[in-house]
């Protein structure tokens, strides 16, 4: 089955997110006269969202007293400081240009609320050339379900094979290989450090944008 639309997830994936978050996190710090974190801290539990990074800045438990009030000033900030330092990882803006030479659609399936996906697209002059945004706001369950890849196919009007889904976390490769997508694993992304994409189960693993054109240009060969 020919390849026609490739989706991405977005942190870790489409876009470094990592510095939002890090200078978010640092600012609380700094607010309560606390020295910096290790921006690494932050960085490696990126993809565990808000409840890790503020458990990791903090050092507090997420059932300790004044998790829940620094978890929501987190989401405070970050819905003001959403897109100020995040950029696509160096490669992406043109493997985007390559898919949309070869007339291919792509996308973004996240488990970011939209409240935040949606500005962030927008900011990056991307949500226009994007064929598809799924949010955890649009589906009843989040990746690893295979929810929102079906959705995404749906709307996109194509057969799971007919898709690849690149992701930087086991949730992605889960969600797209039980939705029956084609999957991409990358290396680049924000993996924790006991965590290894070789053993996720996807078809291919990648450690760098730009290699992705060679996945691309086998699947339209139909090779």
């Amino acid at each position: 089955m020919r390849l026609r639309a490739v989706l991405f997830d977005m942190d870790g994936t489409l876009l470094d997110s990592a510095p939002d978050f890090i200078a978010i996190t640092q600012a609380m710090r700094e607010a309560r006269g606390l020295l910096p974190v290790a921006p690494k801290a932050i960085a490696d539990v990126v993809s565990g969202g808000a409840r890790a990074m503020v458990a990791a800045a903090f050092n507090c438990a997420i059932d300790s007293a004044e998790f829940e009030a620094l978890r929501l000033e987190f989401l405070e900030r970050y819905q003001q400081h959403c897109a100020v330092l995040t950029r696509p990882y160096d490669g992406i803006p043109e493997l985007l240009a390559d898919i949309e030479k070869a007339n291919l659609r792509w996308g973004v399936v996240t488990n970011k609320p939209v409240r935040f996906a949606e500005p962030i697209m927008q900011q990056l002059g991307l949500a226009s050339r994007s064929a598809l945004l799924i949010c955890p706001d649009h589906v009843k369950h989040t990746k690893p379900d295979p929810e929102p890849m079906l959705l995404a196919c749906q709307q996109l009007g194509l057969q799971p094979g007919e898709i690849l889904f690149v992701g930087d976390d086991l949730r992605d490769i889960e969600s797209g290989r039980a939705a029956g997508t084609r999957t991409a694993a990358v290396s680049w992304g924000y993996i924790h450090p006991d965590d290894n994409p070789a053993h996720w189960g996807a078809d291919v693993l990648v450690d760098h944008p730009l290699k992705l054109r060679a996945v691309l240009d086998r699947a339209l060969c139909s090779c």
